[in-house]
């Protein structure tokens, strides 16, 4: 019997971009079930709390057109990967590449998550052309700084991003 290919999608997700949704539509047909997990992640500074990243990318994922069927699902984590991976019983990381400058870090990841358990994939997709100089980083930044940033992220997405700017942050 073939057992089901558990992937997770790890990140901060501090806001969810269209590279992201591009990695996570793209994940899909990897493997047979998705979790996205969302690092709390409390010493990046985050946007946005960890319960507004997981309800963004829960309102994001019901958008996103996922023809074959294959379960995605959000969930937090705040521990090590090499754990959450082993408490859902996953098999394969996946993790997005936009550009070279990506690779040597994600690769010493990679590298270190193998040595921490050798039974665990890691598999890297490289961002679409179009997505591929999107960083949730430069997204705030431009918000921030009162740029249109729809062109970077969802409508709900971009709402969520003009409230908390109206906020002062």
């Amino acid at each position: 019997m073939i057992k089901d290919r558990l992937g997770v999608y790890p990140g901060t997700f501090d806001p969810v971009t269209n590279g992201h949704l591009d990695i996570i539509s793209r994940a899909t047909r990897v493997v047979d079930r998705l979790i996205i997990a969302v690092a709390g992640n409390a010493g990046k500074e985050p946007l946005f709390t960890i319960d507004e990243r997981l309800a963004m990318l829960n309102d994001e994922i019901a958008n996103l057109a996922n023809g074959d069927g294959s379960p995605i699902e959000v969930r937090p984590f705040d521990v090590l990967l090499m754990d959450f991976m082993a408490s859902v019983e996953a098999g394969v990381i996946v993790r997005g590449l936009r550009a070279v400058s990506d690779f040597e870090y994600e690769f010493q990841m990679a590298g270190m998550n193998a040595r921490l358990n050798p039974d665990v994939e890691t598999v890297f997709l490289m961002a679409s052309d179009r997505h591929q100089f999107i960083s949730s980083r430069f997204v705030k930044e431009i918000g921030r700084l009162g740029g249109e940033v729809g062109h970077f992220v969802s409508p709900g997405v971009r709402e969520r991003l003009l409230k908390r700017f109206a906020e002062g942050d």
